[in-house]
């Protein structure tokens, strides 16, 4: 079932069946191709797939399973082609490496992950593109930064891990008046709670290991865009370079998006819930989720999303220490960096994702020691609460009150 072929179909129909074509074998669920290249009828034939690169060659750029999941998150994203990549900072880069030149100019959300600033100031800037960065929701600034070979906007909204969030419209808006391309990183919301295409952007990035897949099991990315930069530049970056993903992984990731919608609900109900529990704690200077009436883009979230997501960041008093104290007193709760997990997970953002910066780019992001991260799950709530209380417990002897210039900077 092509995605052409079923414009009419909402959204959780086209997460169960976008892209599927059976095969001869008439089997319900999608096979795994499992094989590294693909027989001819003959020479001519495989003379014709080899020139006009249509129909399976190779697996390294073409493989059936890939091809129905990046048919399935294009009909969802609403946009006219995929390209699926070895992970999310494969996808960034092949965007980057197919659509850049030495000269061009990035202006980027200084809230973004920090692999991704790793990428552009550390590799990207040796091959002459430049990037410039600032603050995610600060339209003027955007605009100031742009130069006469600026290219590209990229940005992530929600914000990983403060969930700040930028206005998709406005920005597009600049960016193509000044001839740029807009990129938004959808992994946090995904397209069952964000449409970022019917904002204005030009292209949308995910890393499928969290939210996609949903359960921690595969590591994979995808672009999704338009025919000629998805489809035919990026994917001739692909079809040279090779960050390829794997048919395993591409069938699990389907798996994964026939639950997309059912599951981006219940993260978000579950975070909300947390939130609120969270902003009573005497021990918590601030709550960062845009589904609580405190966060200041509160309104601008129930305008552009459908959904407020499953991440919820907090900063504790007392720095580093409590924030180390409270993780290590979970035992329900796993510690690791990944998210968008049916199990919850937490994490010290200044000391793991975030970790490979400056202390002075993890100052400008916002990243600080008392910070603390948390994916929910899709545990019970309560049962997350009891856990995080165990650890609120012990800081009761963590008065550790800020300074003036710090208790100005979380108002």
């Amino acid at each position: 079932m092509p995605i052409d072929d079923t414009p009419e179909l909402g959204f959780a129909s086209l997460a169960v069946r976008a892209g599927q074509q059976r095969t001869l074998e008439g089997e319900h669920a999608e096979p795994i191709f499992a094989t590294s290249s693909f027989v001819f009828a003959n020479a001519a034939e495989a003379a014709a797939r080899f020139s006009t690169a249509t129909g399976n060659i190779y697996s390294r750029f073409t493989n059936p399973t890939v091809r129905v999941f990046q048919e399935r998150l294009a009909a969802l994203e609403g946009g006219e082609a995929c390209i699926a990549t070895s992970s999310g900072m494969a996808a960034i880069l092949a965007t980057c490496m197919a659509l850049l030149k030495s000269g061009d100019h990035i202006v980027s959300a200084n809230a973004v992950f920090g692999t991704t600033v790793s990428l552009f100031n550390q590799y990207l800037a040796k091959f002459g593109v430049a990037t410039s960065y600032v603050s995610l929701s600060d339209i003027a600034a955007w605009e100031a930064a742009i130069r006469p070979e600026t290219r590209l906007f990229f940005l992530e909204t929600p914000s990983n891990p403060l969930m700040e969030l930028a206005d998709i419209r406005a920005l597009a808006d600049l960016a193509h008046a000044h001839g740029c391309l807009l990129v938004v990183d959808n992994c946090f919301c995904t397209p069952a709670l964000q449409r970022p295409f019917e904002l204005g952007a030009d292209l949308v990035i995910h890393s499928a290991t969290k939210y996609l897949d949903g359960q921690g099991r595969c590591v994979g990315g995808a672009v999704v865009g338009d025919r000629q930069r998805v489809g035919v530049d990026i994917y001739g970056f692909l079809r040279t370079a090779g960050p390829t993903l794997s048919p395993f992984n591409a069938w699990v990731f389907l798996k994964g998006l026939e639950t997309l919608s059912l599951r981006m609900r219940a993260h978000s109900e579950g975070a909300l819930r947390l939130a609120q529990w969270l902003e009573a704690q005497p021990a918590v200077a601030r709550v960062y989720y845009p589904g609580l009436p405190s966060h200041p883009q509160h309104e601008l979230a129930k305008r552009q999303q459908s959904g407020f997501g499953g991440i919820v960041s907090f900063e504790l008093r007392g720095g580093r220490e409590a924030a180390w104290a409270l993780i290590d007193s979970t035992r329900l709760i796993s510690i690791t960096a990944n998210l968008g997990d049916a199990k919850t997970t937490v994490t010290h953002p200044a000391t793991t994702t975030h970790g490979r910066l400056t202390p002075q780019e993890r100052e400008t992001a916002g990243i600080r020691e008392g910070l603390v991260r948390i994916s929910v799950g899709l545990e019970d709530v309560a049962d997350i609460q009891r856990d995080l209380e165990r650890g609120f417990q012990c800081l009761a002897s963590y008065p550790g009150p800020f300074s003036a210039r710090e208790e100005a900077t979380l108002r």
